[in-house]
């Protein structure tokens, strides 16, 4: 999936060949998946979105730059705090070789 298309494309094009890959592996993906947020009486019913979950469980962030900065881990923490989940992946596929670009992040674990 990353030696083809290879790497440097758009987000959407890693996001659809991933979710692709992982159903193909018979799991459940959703993709976008938008989720609420709450600030003080505004209720949004989609403050932020899921790139991936997938069985429910794990989140999956994105991006393909050619840097990572601090501020995408934060997000990718943010989510998982307002998502309630635990466990998300941060993937960069912009990296020549993608296990350069795998990241790990948790929410009280």
């Amino acid at each position: 999936m990353h030696r083809t298309p290879g790497p440097g494309l758009l987000e959407p094009v890693y996001e659809r060949t991933l979710a692709y890959n992982l159903e193909q592996s018979d799991l459940s993906v959703q993709t976008q998946l938008p989720g609420p947020l709450v600030y003080k009486e505004i209720k949004f019913e989609a403050g932020f979105r899921l790139d991936l979950l997938v069985e429910n469980k794990v989140t999956v962030e994105i991006k393909s730059i050619e840097t990572l900065a601090p501020i995408h881990f934060v997000q990718t923490l943010n989510y998982l705090k307002l998502s309630g989940k635990r466990l998300a992946l941060l993937f960069n596929f912009y990296c020549k070789y993608f296990k350069e670009g795998i990241y790990r992040v948790v929410n009280n674990l």
